[in-house]
């Protein structure tokens, strides 16, 4: 089986990349894969602003984080990207704070690295 590195790179609002990065993750581990972590970076630090206030008919966005680090999935937030945002990185849920230098590491120690856009 394979080991993916996962990272996701725009918005709140663009849904489908999200919806398509938990429907890969879920799928690849349903089918044995390994995925040591998803990495946020430039717009997708924005997934964990703790400060997010979303209407209650739109995407559950915590909900799926949640369930993508239930699985055993490292969550890894971008700390140059997040600071450069405004985002709080002393208070970041179920996201670890980390730089691109982690990130690298994990990625040459994986098979294939995926963005989602």
């Amino acid at each position: 089986m394979s080991k993916f590195v996962l990272s996701l790179h725009s918005g709140v609002s663009d849904h489908l990349a999200l919806h398509n990065l938990s429907r890969f993750a879920h799928t690849a581990l349903s089918q044995g894969h390994e995925i040591p972590c998803i990495f946020l970076y430039q717009d997708g630090v924005y997934h964990a602003s703790q400060s997010l206030q979303l209407a209650s008919d739109e995407l559950n966005v915590s909900a799926i984080w949640q369930s993508l680090s239930d699985k055993g999935i490292s969550l890894i937030l971008c700390v140059s990207a997040a600071e450069k945002r405004g985002i709080d990185t002393t208070n970041t849920g179920v996201f670890k704070v980390a730089g691109l230098a982690e990130f690298a590491m994990l990625s040459a120690q994986s098979d294939k690295w995926v963005q989602f856009k």
